[in-house]
């Protein structure tokens, strides 16, 4: 039998995995907002069902952090996390003093909020960051992401939220959202098993709870987050990237990395249900902030790689490293350059 591409053809989307389940869902919540409950039993609750796979999905993710990370791990990873977060905190502040919980209501900026924001910021696009340092770093600087891949979850978005003087969180709650991956950490560090065996469903998990937010999304509400969509990834990039690309240099790095983990993670856009979830004061925020998340999947993952290589190019000019040709000897190639 013949086979199509499915799969490959997804994956060519930037973020794709978690941007066409997400649109697929909208669609029908656009178009057939009824066929889900008409059916009923297993199809309601696979359009429905987004909580639950997403407490799952952040067991499994818990499991793949291995918290024996070398120091230059440590250092890195804990730098570039820190910054981050830093960066979306000190934004989130001055959002919240000015918008509140509340997203802007009318005008060219329609649907931008501080959950918004902040949601898009807190989290790097891990796949992503790991292939850019694959291919223009070291090995440790991919290990880095152990760490990094603390930002998954509510948890820190919830915290930088109360920071900024917004509603706060419920103690019960903010432990409540960490400890799936709390859980999936300890599993995965005391069975080196379990690890393999819950890791390997990440990736399962991102296009079904994908599909149960975008269930949630009308799109005759959401029209303008192209546009918006586009500033905020830009501002993604621009805002986090050159304080990262410092960061990663102050810790002996070339600034590679940094620029590389100014990006917004496809698990984000799940971040706003999760909050609203937690406290309905940012229901109507999170109806906006997801498919302007998602947006910034979108455009961060094709500036990223872009600015990456641009920056990887200059530090290689810079730093030129001779590669040995056969017969010739590496000092001998050096006076030929």
């Amino acid at each position: 039998m013949a086979q199509i591409p499915i799969k490959r053809t997804i994956e060519r989307i930037p973020g794709g995995m978690m941007i066409v389940p997400l649109l697929i869902g909208s669609l029908v919540a656009t178009f057939l907002p009824d066929t889900p409950k008409f059916f009923g039993s297993f199809t309601n609750a696979l359009f429905t069902g987004a909580l639950p796979i997403l407490a799952v999905f952040y067991v499994c993710m818990g499991a793949s952090i291995n918290i024996k990370a070398t120091p230059y791990l440590l250092k890195k990873g804990g730098t570039l996390l820190i910054t981050k977060v830093g960066i979306a905190v000190l934004i989130g502040i001055v959002l919240g003093h000015f918008l509140g919980e509340q997203p802007i209501s009318s005008g060219l900026f329609a649907g931008i909020s501080t959950l918004a924001v902040v949601a898009a910021m807190n989290d790097t696009n891990g796949g992503l960051y790991m292939a850019l340092m694959g291919q223009y770093g070291r090995s440790e600087d991919v290990g880095a992401y152990s760490v990094m891949s603390l930002e998954s979850g509510p948890f820190l978005t919830m915290v930088t939220l109360g920071i900024a003087g917004l509603s706060a969180f419920p103690w019960p709650t903010l432990v409540g959202s960490i400890l799936p991956l709390a859980l999936g950490m300890l599993l995965g560090n005391l069975d080196r098993d379990m690890r393999d065996f819950l890791a390997k469903a990440v990736p399962v998990m991102i296009p079904f709870f994908a599909l149960a937010l975008g269930a949630s999304l009308d799109l005759h509400n959401v029209w303008q987050a192209g546009l918006l969509g586009l500033g905020m990834g830009v501002a993604v990039v621009v805002l986090t990237g050159i304080p990262l690309f410092f960061a990663d240099r102050l810790t002996g790095g070339t600034g590679v990395a940094g620029v590389a983990a100014a990006t917004t993670a496809g698990n984000a856009a799940a971040v706003p249900a999760l909050i609203a979830a937690a406290n309905p004061v940012y229901a109507e925020a999170a109806k906006s902030a997801t498919i302007l998340v998602a947006a910034c999947v979108v455009v961060t993952a094709i500036l990223a790689p872009l600015l990456t290589a641009a920056v990887a190019k200059r530090v290689q000019q810079r730093n030129p490293v001779v590669i040995p040709e056969p017969g010739i000897e590496p000092q001998k190639q050096e006076a030929l350059r």
